[in-house]
């Protein structure tokens, strides 16, 4: 029991809807339903209506490990992209607590694509840096590294359980770690990922982002996703 307290960074059951007295802030909403945070789109819509995002500030670290419960409504609809819905994210030391995900020196992402889990690195911020992009070019003003499971493994109107693991990368070499998995089984295995360059050697992990957002026109139909028990730790249990 001790050696979980001390891997566990914070959790979070989404009993009540009290969360800015937990830690987590940048959000104003805060629906729960059945023990569960709930976020609901409007047709046409691009942030949920029900539930706004939010973000919480944890102890810097080089490895992150993310668990949450997702159930998707009944009848889901997906982008009909190869982007998009975002879901959750983690930053880093080199920005801010209000700096936006979108474009920063780096950005995780974990998010249902298609039916697959997709684990994703975006570092669009540093392309003015000396060493420069760790994520591939910008096309259209973006860039990132991405990793799918194989299958798809989400279904609709069901709790899962999704997990997600990235380490950095020793400074200068390709051995960070990314991995994933869907219910207990693992979808996602990399160890060869560079998430950080040379300019910045002391990065660390220690933001958490939870921000549903399907980009302009992208969002299928009014549709529903609800999120239980996140955890964030140093290491899988």
């Amino acid at each position: 029991m001790l050696l979980l307290l001390l891997q566990t960074l914070f959790s979070e059951d989404f009993e009540n809807d009290a969360l800015l007295k937990r830690g987590w802030y940048d959000g104003d909403r805060f629906k729960i339903v059945g023990g569960a945070l709930e976020y609901h789109w409007k047709a046409g819509g691009t942030t949920p209506d029900s539930s706004s995002g939010i973000r919480r500030l944890f102890e810097p670290s080089e490895t992150v490990y993310l668990r949450f419960k997702i159930k998707l409504s009944k009848g889901w609809g997906w982008s009909g992209r190869t982007y998009h819905p975002h879901l959750a994210h983690f930053m880093t030391t080199e920005n801010g607590r209000w700096h936006g995900p979108a474009a920063s020196h780096l950005t995780t992402y974990c998010e249902p694509q298609e039916g697959k889990l997709r684990l994703a690195l975006q570092d669009i911020q540093n392309k003015d840096a000396p060493s420069g992009l760790t994520q591939g070019p910008l096309k259209g003003g973006y860039n990132a590294t991405m990793f799918d499971s194989a299958e798809p493994v989400f279904k609709e109107d069901t709790w899962q359980v999704v997990e997600a693991y990235y380490a950095l990368n020793a400074v200068g070499k390709a051995d960070g770690v990314v991995r994933g998995w869907v219910d207990g089984v693992q979808v996602v295995d990399r160890t060869d990922v560079v998430l950080r360059s040379p300019d910045f050697p002391k990065m660390k992990f220690n933001q958490f982002l939870l921000t549903p957002y399907f980009g302009p026109g992208l969002l299928p139909k009014e549709q529903t996703l609800w999120i239980d028990d996140l955890s964030v730790g140093v290491r899988r249990p």
